[in-house]
């Protein structure tokens, strides 16, 4: 994993991170052992486990208690990632095989669900009621977002039921990494809330900007054919963007009873799209939120782990350049 420049205070904790989370299959069946180890072989940019590492040191939590925060929260993403692979019949994530091309559908069930009650283990040794009950709130948001995406693929056609959509998918584990902390040192009063709308705007503006590039990246990049999204039915920031200035697109309104396009009528809608400027508004969006979470910020206490809390939401709008 290549350090980003927000992470460099944080760098020599994220291998004791991973290795914390390497400990949670010790003991159990090797096929778990080797599940864990495939997936965290896949890489990732380690943003949620930097983000609750360097708001613990900000507040002072405990070294050891950081870690086993910033592995539960990771373990927890990293579990809803297996689930997600198979809801949507992934077989490749980062370059990689995901866990059901490998294993069965039952056998993949089971190990998201040991991954979900590890990171619930990791998460009660922070020793704390209220971030176990914050654990819990935010697993059950994901996994009705989740609910909600399943049965109401092609029902979102306003504003609210997409920031319900992604605050779900996303935000809503940003928020629980920023602002855990708070509550470990009973400071939940003074710093919960501005570490909260902090985690809320990276998060946010995080999956605006992956449905942005999804829009705006060409195949090589991306690893997969352009508004992947829309092709499956489901509607993102870019293309409600551009539902709000064409109400009455027919292919719009066909992807939203449920039928789908051909191959032509799907290459001109994405065309329009990428040309009525819907994707440059999306954009603007993303920088709006990554905005809030700087103003958020200016709240908690100045010092390195502040600036690259900054960097860090410089970066999450920043893979749009």
């Amino acid at each position: 994993m290549t350090t980003l420049d927000f992470q460099t205070r944080v760098q020599d904790l994220l291998p004791e991170v991973e290795a914390r989370m390497r400990q949670q299959v010790q003991g159990y069946h090797h096929i778990l052992q080797s599940a864990l180890d495939h997936l965290l072989s896949s890489g990732g940019k380690r943003v949620r486990p930097t983000l609750a590492l360097l708001t613990s040191s900000m507040l002072g939590v405990e070294h050891e208690i950081s870690i086993n925060l910033a592995a539960a929260v990771e373990l927890l993403h990293t579990a809803t990632l297996v689930h997600d692979d198979l809801i949507d019949g992934s077989t490749v994530r980062r370059g990689i095989p995901t866990i059901n091309a490998e294993f069965s559908d039952a056998a993949t069930i089971l190990t998201g669900d040991f991954l979900f009650s590890q990171a619930a283990w990791l998460g009660s040794q922070v020793r704390s009621v209220q971030v176990m009950a914050l654990f819990a709130k935010t697993l059950s948001t994901i996994v009705n977002g989740e609910i909600v995406q399943i049965f109401e693929r092609n029902a979102v056609t306003d504003r609210q039921a997409y920031i319900e959509r992604i605050y779900a998918k996303t935000a809503s584990m940003f928020e629980l990494a920023a602002a855990a902390p708070a509550y470990i040192v009973n400071q939940e009063d003074r710093y919960f809330e501005p570490l909260r709308a902090y985690g809320y705007g990276i998060g946010m503006a995080f999956q605006m900007v992956d449905d942005v590039l999804d829009f705006s990246s060409d195949v090589v990049t991306m690893g997969k054919p352009v508004a992947s999204d829309l092709r499956l039915g489901l509607i993102t920031l870019p293309a409600l963007h551009y539902l709000e200035t064409n109400p009455e697109d027919d292919r719009m309104r066909s992807l939203q009873s449920g039928s789908k396009l051909d191959d032509t009528a799907m290459e001109s809608l994405v065309k329009d799209i990428r040309a009525s400027g819907a994707v440059q508004r999306a954009h603007d969006e993303a920088d709006s939120m990554a905005q809030s979470a700087l103003d958020a910020l200016e709240q908690v206490p100045a010092g390195y782990e502040r600036d690259a809390l900054t960097e860090l939401a410089e970066y999450v709008v920043a893979r749009l350049h």
